[in-house]
């Protein structure tokens, strides 16, 4: 018995017989579909690189508590210190493919209102307390612009001229409130079952508006052939020009290390949040 083995066990009281990696994400946590000789089949994920395991813990703290139709249950849960181990419900059987239409629009906004109304697991954040390193992102490009300007989506006289507007509107965003909030909808952490549509990889939860959750989802829905931002969030030029800032001030550096394909999605996704800003802004 291998130790990965010994550690699935341990948190799930059977041993497994069968491993099969499974896609998703931009980290290099491990993933994997599991089979259990008592016949069970779950769904593994573990990271021995510090910030993945810390994300980790929050996750296993999330599912611990937080319930409702939009999230997996948790089964089983290990943490030596290095490489902690998330078990959750195998969702092999649910609906993973990206094909947007009305109804799965619909799904994902209802389970994102259900979130928004749900109790906050004990220590969930607000946004700001959580995520400090999300706000004032236009500033780190206005300081150095090149990054930004290198991905070629922007003119330097398109930067020049609408930067102190969406510095200001960035700044001025309706992002703060106690609803809560999911803030990584993407659709490689989204599944369908039963008419619902099921959240994974929880370690942003925060406390935050619930219009902040949607307006960060919605550029990657564009992205892959969904309806455009204005179209489902209308009147949104602020908080379009905050979430593009996020991505604005990191997408023309090198990617980090432990999530080595992140940039090409950012790219995309920052400019459907321009477009968004030139058209409500």
């Amino acid at each position: 018995m291998n130790e990965l083995d010994a550690v699935i066990e341990r948190a799930l009281g059977s041993r497994p017989v069968a491993y099969e990696p499974r896609p998703g994400g931009y980290s290099t946590a491990d993933r994997f579909r599991v089979s259990l000789a008592d016949g069970r089949s779950v769904f593994v994920k573990s990271a021995a690189a510090p910030h993945l395991a810390q994300w980790l813990r929050r996750e296993h703290e999330v599912y611990g508590s937080l319930v409702g139709g939009f999230i997996p249950t948790l089964v089983g849960w290990d943490d030596d210190g290095t490489r902690p181990l998330l078990a959750l419900e195998d969702l092999s059987e649910a609906d993973w493919q990206v094909a947007w239409d009305t109804y799965r629009v619909d799904a994902v906004c209802a389970s994102l209102d259900e979130l928004a109304r749900s109790a906050p697991p004990p220590g969930t954040p607000t946004v700001r307390e959580g995520f400090a390193e999300l706000f004032g992102r236009w500033a780190v490009v206005a300081d150095n612009p090149k990054p930004f300007l290198s991905t070629g989506l922007r003119s330097p006289a398109w930067l020049e001229e609408r930067l102190p507007e969406i510095l200001a509107a960035a700044e001025t965003a309706p992002v703060d409130g106690d609803d809560l909030c999911h803030l990584d909808v993407r659709s490689d952490n989204l599944c369908f079952r039963d008419g619902r549509a099921l959240l994974v990889d929880w370690n942003w939860l925060s406390r935050a508006n619930a219009d902040l959750d949607l307006a960060a989802w919605l550029p990657s829905l564009a992205v892959e052939g969904g309806p455009l931002p204005w179209q489902v969030l209308p009147g949104h030029g602020a908080l379009a020009a905050f979430i593009a800032g996020v991505w604005a001030a990191v997408v023309g550096l090198p990617p980090p290390e432990t999530a080595p394909t992140v940039r090409s999605l950012q790219r995309a996704q920052l400019a459907v949040a321009l477009d968004w800003i030139d058209r409500e802004l």
